[in-house]
C-alpha cells in the first residue's frame, strides 16, 4: 500500500458532508439549497458552512435569486470544482485498485 496517495486526497472535498454535496452537484447542473438540505438531511447552518467552504475553495458557485417572490439559493460546480472532483474520484479509484486483494 502506498500511503502517499492518501496524502494527496483533497481535504476540502474529503470531509463527508462536502463529498456528499460535491457528488450531488456533479450529477446535476444546479441544485437549490432546499433540495440539497432535504436530500442530505443537514441543518441549514451545517449546509451553509459546507457550501461556504466549497465556495471559498472555488469549487462551488452560489446564485441568489427570487422565484414566486421567495428567495432562491442555487448551487452548481464551477469548472474548477468539476476538475477537482474528477481528480478526487480518480485518485480514490487508484487507491482502491492498489489495495484490492489479489
Amino acid at each position: 500500500m502506498n500511503p502517499e496517495a492518501f496524502l494527496q486526497l483533497d481535504r476540502v472535498i474529503h470531509e463527508k458532508g462536502r463529498l456528499a454535496i460535491m457528488s450531488m452537484l456533479a450529477a446535476s447542473p444546479a441544485l437549490s439549497f432546499t433540495e440539497m438540505r432535504d436530500a442530505l438531511a443537514m441543518t441549514d447552518g451545517n449546509l451553509t458552512t459546507h457550501i461556504r467552504t466549497l465556495q471559498e475553495a472555488g469549487y462551488v458557485s452560489v446564485t441568489k435569486s427570487f422565484q414566486n417572490n421567495r428567495p432562491l439559493t442555487t448551487c452548481s460546480l464551477t469548472p474548477g470544482g468539476k476538475k477537482a472532483f474528477t481528480s478526487y474520484i480518480n485518485l480514490l479509484e487508484k487507491i482502491i485498485q492498489q489495495n484490492k486483494p489479489k
